[in-house]
């Protein structure tokens, strides 16, 4: 069994056994993700907030609940607002709430 095996990763590793067949009509396809709701993510020294398909309003939370800040974010738009390093709660219009890292 061992030299069966040793034979067949010999002959793939020289091209002589494909591994896997492709068909002669195989175009590769790109797949994109598009964001279509709000978005919020941590970054170096700031958060990024992006609307997504419309206006969006953003609440940024200190982690003890105070309100820090309020985003606004016209449709398609992205910002970027500084904040200190940190733990934040953000929370979209009532749609969802996150917890986000500023590094």
């Amino acid at each position: 069994m061992r030299r069966l095996l040793y034979i067949l990763i010999s002959l793939l590793a020289i091209g002589a056994v494909n591994a896997v067949p492709v068909p002669d009509n195989f175009l590769p396809q790109r797949v994109e993700t598009v964001a279509t709701g709000p978005t919020a993510q941590g970054a170096e020294g700031r958060i990024v907030f992006t609307a997504g398909n419309s206006d969006a309003t953003f609440n940024v939370y200190s982690i003890t609940g105070q309100l820090v800040k309020v985003v606004r974010v016209s449709a398609e738009q992205r910002a970027s607002v500084d904040f200190p390093k940190g733990f934040y709660i953000v929370k979209c219009s009532n749609q969802w709430s996150r917890k986000v890292v500023v590094r």
